[in-house]
This record gives C-alpha cells, structure tokens and sequence, in this order.
C-alpha cells in the first residue's frame, strides 16, 4: 500500500480529543479502499524538523486542527516543511497563505466577489463604528484573521459596547441573514473536479453552521450555475496546483453569490453526505501523487 502521513491537533490540544479521531476513521475508510495507508502523526512534532515526516508519498494537513492557537508556530512549521520538499498536499505555501483570511482582500483585488470587508488591526469601539456606517448594516459579524471553527467569532449589533481586551487583527463583515434561510453552500473539489456540494444551516437562534453549534448539513445535488461560477473563479484566481479545495459561498438579500471562505488547510469534506464516502477524493489523490506533485 501507497504510505501518507495525516496531520493531527496537537496531543496537548484539549478542545478536539473526541473529534478527530472520528474524522480520521472516515479518512482512512476512504483511502484504505484505495489503497492508500494513512498515519496519523500530531503536526507540532514537526515544527523544526521534519525529518520525522520523510518517507511518506504524501503529506495531508486534513487534521491540523487547532494551528490558529499558536499561528506563529503554524507558520514556521509551514516555512519547514516548504524548504525541506515535503511532498505537502496542499503545497505548504499555499496552507501559509491561506492560514490569514486577508487572503480574502487578496481575491477580491483579482475580481473575486467577497462581503464588504473591513480588515482591523485590531477590534476596537472606532473600528465597529465605522464598519456600520461604511455598510449601513445592522449587524456585523467580527471574526479573527486568524482563526478556526467560528473560534472567537461574534455577532455584534449597533450600539453593542466593544470588548477590545484581546487585541488581533478582524475581519469585520455585514450580517447576512440568508445564512438564517437559505443557508451557506460548500462545493467540495478534488483534483480541481467538483465533488460535491452541502448546504449548512444555523439551527434557530443561532448564527454559526459548525457542526458543534448543532448546525445542519444536507447534499446539494444540483448546485446554483452562479454559485458554481463564482467557486470556479476562485480557483482561477488562487492559481496554485489544488489537490482539494472547500469554496464556501453565500447569497446576499439580493441574490449575488459571495464568497465567504476558501479553505485550503484543514477543512471538512463533509465526507458523510459524500455520496460516494470519499473515493473521489482518494482517487484524486492517487493521481496527485502519481503526477509527482
């Protein structure tokens, strides 16, 4: 069998111990059928030295969950393993770029159709105050540049007090209550082929999707030709050899599709509304590897 290595949360990160490991059964399900034998391995082993990463065909950080806790260690790792040639999917610069979602500032330059977007260097009473007025929005949603699974993302209202305790660079970005009814779309792509596509919902009074905030996924067997154009801009416009992508988008009151995020790193494939359990993925990977990327 194909030897790869998956990386992992950090052992010493308590927020995912019951998680991944299911995650990471569903991984290897699908790339065992392939052929494809899958070790797991904690990425923070790895930061200086990757020696211990050598031999593998592939290395996938599908499971490195938790790097925007120590971001700066995250990038350093990333800088290792880069100039060391690991056979990284996806490449480690492309996971050092996509790790800041200024990435997002990036893309919309090139044409990408992203939410009105303030980028702060940090969240302050002044800042929220000018993101209102430049939007005439009545809700924000604030959330870290760095940052992972809705960590420390928040809904703000007008006239909310701005608790600036924790300085670090935000995004801030109108509230968009279509998440509410009709809901975010991700189209999964492998290899640069779509796969699928899953529509995530809040349940009610809620505003964040992830599936620890009781969010709800279902299959999305025919997505919208404009949300899929849009998702193919992206791609065109992050212009980096891909083994997979998770393009999430969202329509606005008026119908436009927004991008919301790329996630290039660690993201969730949503594996269990995959109709086909994650053999594209695999087979795209096998190629990948075969190609000599």
């Amino acid at each position: 069998m194909t030897r790869v290595a998956i990386l992992t949360p950090d052992p010493a990160e308590a927020a995912y111990p019951e998680l991944w490991p299911k995650v990471l059964a569903r991984l290897r399900r699908a790339l065992d059928t392939a052929g494809i034998d899958a070790t797991p391995t904690p990425w923070t082993a790895h930061v200086d030295d990757a020696s211990g990463l050598r031999g593998y065909a592939c290395v996938l950080p599908l499971l490195a969950w938790g790097y925007h806790h120590d971001a700066a260690r995250w990038q350093r790792a990333c800088a290792t393993w880069q100039r060391e040639g690991l056979p990284l999917a996806n490449p480690a610069k492309v996971l050092a770029w996509n790790t800041d979602k200024r990435y997002l500032r990036e893309l919309a330059e090139r044409g990408v159709a992203i939410a009105p977007t303030t980028f702060v260097d940090a969240l302050s009473q002044a800042a929220v105050e000018c993101a209102f007025a430049d939007t005439g929005a009545d809700e924000l949603i604030a959330k870290p540049a760095i940052s992972g699974g809705a960590w420390k993302t928040r809904r703000l209202r007008r006239g909310d007090v701005v608790d600036a305790a924790e300085p670090m660079p935000m995004l801030l970005q109108p509230y968009l209550s279509t998440i509410e009814t009709l809901g975010e779309t991700s189209l999964l792509y492998f290899g640069g082929h779509l796969s699928h596509a899953v529509n995530k919902r809040p349940v009610a009074g809620e505003f964040r999707i992830q599936e620890e905030f009781g969010g709800q996924y279902t299959l999305v067997p025919t997505p919208p030709a404009a949300a899929l154009a849009l998702a193919r801009q992206v791609l065109e416009a992050i212009g980096e050899p891909l083994l997979y992508a998770r393009i999430d988008v969202l329509p606005d009151a008026d119908g436009r599709w927004l991008l919301m995020e790329a996630e290039l790193i660690e993201p969730d494939f949503y594996l269990g509304v995959d109709p086909v359990q994650g053999a594209g993925f695999a087979q795209a990977l096998r190629e990948w590897m075969h190609a000599g990327n």
